[in-house]
Parts: structure tokens; C-alpha cells; sequence
């Protein structure tokens, strides 16, 4: 045990050292650390022999869990609603699409059993949510049409029917009859019953005064969590179904102290990655991989570039998707953690195929994570489809962050109170600080002398409010049905205790008046007090 935890520890220090220097030279820093466990490996110089596949694959479950509830719980369900169903479509009839062209091509190709075919295409079918969560924020990929928020939505959704159907042929290849109708509906119905259950405890217990410290929150959603999972597994439902629908919902919710959660659950999943692949280059033998790195290579080229392009297209043809996006939807088909697991659940199974299923499906994911996330950010940028307006490491809870001094500016208008006044007659305020003055292209550090003058913008320094239980901040996006839209903020009718603080559309920042129009695309940022609130 004490060796185990040694390398456990040692890995996650490499991971802090080197993952600011991976992201610099581009290389994927999943993809190093599945070559730092074959390193540790049976064939590496370290020469640890580690083959049981059953701990790897409750290993890679238990960290699976926290991608996914993370995943969900970081996805802004009112930024992502135009995708919403093309998303699901993609995870659902996508999987079977691709699954479908998979088997053909390894029977008529590869010369397989249609059987087997069925299997492999359904353990490669789905996108992993791990690999591509990873890619688009490492890489910082934001991108227009809202496919950041469609890449993410189908990779966190499409395990369901993966799993599925790789439950289902795994049956069939050991001559067992399965209801195939009635292990979906399982999957689906009792995983998302068990997630709406476990998101609505959490909810009634996290803004109570039974849970008040951060840490304890954070147990509660972990422990939630794992209960929603084990239980959905128990009863036949697809337990990461369930909590990525449970992070959706917590994550939507208004909750106190969700910026400390969501950094948790961000460091927990990233730590969770690198154990996953790290452990995964460890049980894999390289010795063994010669006899299918050609089969995986030509499997992940007709996935990449005929596979996935005709499944996603026939799908998002409908949703009048433009050429660019499609391009940028077909390069992110990664595949990752969930295939690899899926293909141990093969190899614990006992079913006989012609291919080592995990050897070859890891050298598909290695392809896979080497080629589309390396590429990625370059295709993202020639087909044009970087939104620099927005950061997609910024989700709304960091508006919520905790900091002990905010810097807020305001500009000086012509009949503004401050315009002509010297900076020690209008400073009378206790804890608030004017730190420097931009005017026109200088920069102007102030002293009580200073006088203030038309076109000035001011920087102010002050002590942030500290009752953060009273209050929630919560984002309102305007779409071109919003009944807020081309209003005048003193035309709507807002609920009491609550105020339009700020508004963003693109680079954009507002700190609205009355007389502010509300624009398609605004992002409009709600302060509402709380109805346990003790302000005054």
C-alpha cells in the first residue's frame, strides 16, 4: 500500500509541474500521462506489473463519476438551450449511427464478425467527456454557434447508449437473450430519476442551516454523488446518466458558495483524469500493442474522417448547421477513459475475439487524443469558429468569487457630480479608494489635489461585501423571443429585492441605468437578496 501511494503522490506532483509547460509545446497533457503510466509499466523502466483489470475498472468508475458530475454541474443549461436538442440527438441516434458504420466497416474491411463488429463499434461509439472537457478548457476553446456547449452536452450524454449497447452485444456474443427495449428504458428512466432525486436533496439540504460550512457542502455533493451512481448501478440504470443530470441541476440552481464547489469539483476532476489515464498506461503492455496499432490506426482514420462526418451531418443537417461548425464538430469526436472501460468490461466478461479489445481499443484512444487533440485548436481556428468574446474557463458562478478587494471604474460624464470636483472633496467614503486615473492614453495616480475632469475613468479600490449568504447572482440570457427584449430596464417590471447589476454582450460591459435598452445576446447579470436575508 505504502508503494502504491508513493507513485500516487508522485504522479500528481508531475501533473501540477508539467501541465503549464504540456499546454505551451500543445501537446495534450491527457496523452502524457497515458505514456507516464506505461513508463511505470510492466515494459517500462520501472517495471511495475499491474493487470487487474477489475481494480482498474472500478478505479476508472469511481473517477468517471466526478468528470460527469462536474461536467454538468459547469454546463450554463440558459447559454446551452439552442442545442439543447441536438445535443441529445447527437448522443442518442449519433452513437447508433456511428456504431452501425463501425461494424460494416470492420466486417467488410477488417473481415470480422458482423457480431464482434457490433461490439467494437459500440465500446468506440460515444465521445468521452474527459478528453474533451480537458481539451476545451486546457486549450481554452470557446467557439461561436454555441458548439463548445454542443461538444460538451454530447460528450457528457452519449455513455448512456454506448453502455447500452455494449451491454447488449457482450450479451448476445455469450449466447444470452436480452430484452433490448427494456435494458434502454432501464438505463435511461432510472438514471435520470435517480439524478432528479439526488439534485433535489442536495438543494434542500445545502441552503438550509443543517450544512453552513463550505466543506461540508462539498462532502455532500460528493458523497450525493456516489449514492446516485451505486444505486442506479444496483438497479440496472446508467448511473453517469444520473450524475451528470444531478450536476446540471445543482449546478443551475441557486446555491450559497457555489464558487468554492465548483473549484473543488475542478480540481477533483482534473486529478480524477490523470488518475484515469495514468492507471490505464499502466495496465496496458506495450509489448503487445505491434499486432493492433495498424487495425486501431485504420479504425481511428474511417472514424475520423468518414465515421463520425456522416453521423453527426445526417443529424445536424436538420438544424440548418453551417459547413465551418460541421468541420469543427467532426474533428472533436474524441474518444478517451469511457471507451478503454468499456472495452475492460469486455475483457472481464470472458467473450473471445479476434482482437485484444483492450489493446486495440487503447491505441485507437492514444491515435485519437494525439491526432484530433492536437489538431483541434488548429482546425477551431482556420475554420474561423474561435469566439473571442468569450472564455470557456469562465462559467457564471465566477461571478460569485471571493476575493478581499474588488477594483470597480466608472467614466466621468459631462454632467456627472464628480466632473471639475478635486479628488479629497468628493472622497468621503470609508474603505473606498481612487488608485489611478485613465485619461486619454495616460495613466494618472492621483493625490488629494487631483481635480477630475470630463472623459476621465475612474479606478476604485474597496473592500468586497462580506454577508454572502444573503445574496445570489444569478445570469439572464436575452434571445430574440425574450420579453425583455428592446425594453427599457425601467419598463420591466423586476421582482422585489432584485436589480440588474451588470450587463454583457460580447466584449462588452454595461453597468445599466433606467434608460439602458436591452439588446438580442445581452448577458444580464441579476443581484437578488435571498428570502432568508438579513440585509437592510
Amino acid at each position: 500500500m505504502n508503494i502504491e501511494l508513493l507513485i500516487l503522490g508522485i504522479v500528481i506532483i508531475i501533473c501540477l509541474i508539467f501541465n503549464k509547460y504540456l499546454d505551451k509545446i500543445g501537446v495534450p497533457a491527457l496523452l502524457f500521462f497515458l505514456f507516464l503510466g506505461m513508463v511505470f509499466g510492466e515494459d517500462g523502466p520501472v517495471g511495475i506489473v499491474f493487470n487487474d483489470y477489475a481494480l482498474a475498472e472500478t478505479v476508472c468508475s469511481i473517477s468517471l463519476i466526478f468528470i460527469m458530475f462536474y461536467g454538468g454541474f459547469n454546463t450554463n443549461i440558459k447559454t446551452a438551450r439552442p442545442i439543447i436538442l441536438s445535443s441529445l440527438l447527437l448522443s442518442s441516434l449519433g452513437v447508433v449511427f456511428t456504431t452501425g458504420l463501425v461494424a460494416l466497416f470492420l466486417h467488410y474491411v477488417l473481415k470480422l464478425p458482423l457480431l464482434e463488429g457490433l461490439l467494437v463499434g459500440a465500446i468506440i461509439s460515444s465521445t468521452d467527456a474527459a478528453s474533451v472537457f480537458n481539451i476545451l478548457k486546457v486549450k481554452k476553446l470557446s467557439l461561436k454557434y454555441h458548439t463548445d456547449s454542443l461538444l460538451e452536452m454530447e460528450s457528457g450524454s452519449n455513455d448512456p447508449i454506448a453502455y447500452t449497447l455494449t451491454i447488449v452485444f457482450l450479451s448476445l456474443l455469450k449466447g444470452e437473450e436480452v430484452a433490448i427495449g427494456l435494458l434502454l428504458f432501464k438505463q435511461i428512466f432510472i438514471g435520470l430519476l435517480f439524478g432528479y432525486i439526488a439534485a433535489k436533496m442536495i438543494l434542500k439540504f445545502v441552503n438550509t442551516d443543517l450544512i453552513k460550512s463550505e466543506e461540508n457542502k462539498t462532502l455532500l455533493l460528493f458523497a450525493f454523488a456516489i449514492t446516485s451512481y451505486s444505486l442506479c448501478y444496483l438497479l440496472d440504470g446508467n448511473g453517469y446518466l444520473s450524475v451528470y443530470l444531478c450536476g446540471i441541476i445543482v449546478g443551475n440552481a441557486k446555491i450559497i458558495d457555489k464558487s468554492y464547489l465548483s473549484h473543488f469539483f475542478s480540481s477533483l476532476s482534473d486529478i480524477a483524469q490523470v488518475i484515469i489515464f495514468f492507471l490505464l498506461g499502466l495496465l496496458v503492455t506495450p509489448s503487445e500493442l505491434p499486432e493492433v496499432l495498424l487495425p486501431s490506426f485504420i479504425l481511428v482514420l474511417f472514424l475520423t474522417f468518414i465515421a463520425r462526418p456522416l453521423a453527426i451531418s445526417s443529424i445536424l443537417v436538420f438544424f440548418k448547421t453551417n459547413l465551418r461548425q460541421l468541420l469543427v464538430v467532426s474533428a472533436a469526436g474524441l474518444r478517451g477513459a469511457a471507451s478503454i472501460v468499456f472495452s475492460i468490461l469486455a475483457i472481464l466478461s470472458g467473450v473471445s475475439l479476434r482482437y485484444d479489445i483492450f489493446n486495440l481499443v487503447f491505441c485507437l484512444v492514444l491515435f485519437s487524443i494525439a491526432l484530433q487533440g492536437t489538431f483541434l485548436p488548429l482546425i477551431a481556428k482556420r475554420a474561423a469558429m474561435i469566439d473571442d468574446t468569450h472564455d470557456i474557463t469562465k462559467t457564471f458562478n465566477d461571478y460569485e468569487e471571493t476575493t478581499d478587494i474588488n477594483f470597480i471604474k466608472t467614466k466621468i460624464t459631462k454632467d456627472h457630480y464628480w466632473n471639475q470636483r478635486l479628488i479629497k472633496d468628493i472622497m468621503n467614503f470609508n474603505d473606498l479608494l481612487i488608485v489611478m486615473i485613465i485619461r486619454k492614453n495616460e495613466i494618472v495616480i492621483p493625490d488629494g489635489d487631483t481635480q477630475v475632469i470630463e472623459g476621465d475613468i475612474l479606478v476604485m479600490a474597496g473592500h468586497e461585501f462580506e454577508d454572502r449568504d444573503d445574496f445570489s447572482l444569478n445570469e439572464i440570457v436575452i434571445d430574440k423571443n425574450h420579453k425583455w427584449l428592446n425594453k427599457k430596464i425601467s419598463d420591466i417590471k423586476l421582482k422585489a429585492n432584485s436589480l440588474i447589476v451588470m450587463i454583457q454582450n460580447g466584449d462588452d460591459s454595461v453597468i445599466p441605468s433606467g434608460n439602458t435598452i436591452i439588446k438580442e445576446n445581452d448577458i444580464l447579470v441579476m443581484f437578488a437578496k435571498n428570502r432568508t436575508s438579513n440585509l437592510k
